[in-house]
Parts: structure tokens; C-alpha cells; sequence
């Protein structure tokens, strides 16, 4: 899935924090996937709504560790909603070429 260009990215304290906390995910990592190749975006139908759409980006830091971040685009800033390590079946999708 291709996305519009984004310009940069928004973080509220509140984000930062928890995905740190929650899953020791420093936000630059997250930062680091969305920018990294190959990375693997899916829409997140369960999650998105008419007013905004949410993304599952599947991608690694430059350190190699294999993230998932769930994302969404506002007025072409990325707002990182989640960001933690992939599961197994999340690392299965993205190795598959």
C-alpha cells in the first residue's frame, strides 16, 4: 500500500511515554521504520473510521529489530498511535518477499 507523502511526524507526550513504558519501543525507532526499507503497510480496517484511516506498518529499526506501528495521517504529519515489537505472525508477513 502506498501512502500520501508525509512531511514529518507528531508525537504528544502521552504517545512517547506509553510506548516506551508499554513496550520499551523509543519513539525515534518507530520514526526509524516508517522511514526504513522494505517495509510492509496494511490498512487497518478494525480500527480505522470515516472521518480517519489507521495503517499497520510491519518494518525494522536500523538496529534490525522487527516493530509494529500503527499509525494514522493528519494534514500529512504520521501520529504513531502504537509501536511494539512484531508478533510471530506479523514477522511471517513481512519476511514472505
Amino acid at each position: 500500500m502506498k501512502l500520501p507523502k508525509p512531511v514529518g511526524f507528531e508525537w504528544d507526550k502521552g504517545n512517547v511515554d506509553k510506548n516506551w513504558s508499554k513496550h520499551k519501543v523509543h519513539f525515534k525507532e518507530a520514526e526509524e521504520v516508517l522511514l526504513n526499507k522494505p517495509i510492509k503497510i496494511f490498512l487497518d480496517n478494525r480500527h480505522s473510521t470515516e472521518k480517519e484511516k489507521r495503517y499497520l506498518a510491519l518494518g525494522k529499526t536500523d538496529s534490525g529489530k522487527p516493530l509494529a506501528i500503527v499509525f494514522t495521517v493528519r494534514n500529512k504529519l504520521i501520529r504513531v498511535i502504537s509501536a511494539r515489537k512484531q508478533n510471530k505472525k506479523e514477522r511471517t508477513i513481512y519476511e514472505k518477499k
